[in-house]
């Protein structure tokens, strides 16, 4: 699905972090060239 695709994560310290999100990217084929977790107040 996201096969080739660059993708940028921004995951939330109260919400998803960005290893999460990171995991699940991976199995759909994106190319993770940045990813961090925030804490947005």
């Amino acid at each position: 699905m996201l096969n080739g695709k660059k993708v940028a994560i921004l995951g939330d310290r109260d919400g998803i972090p960005g290893p999460a999100i990171e995991e699940c990217i991976k199995t759909a084929g994106a190319d993770i060239v940045f990813s961090t977790t925030e804490c947005f107040v």
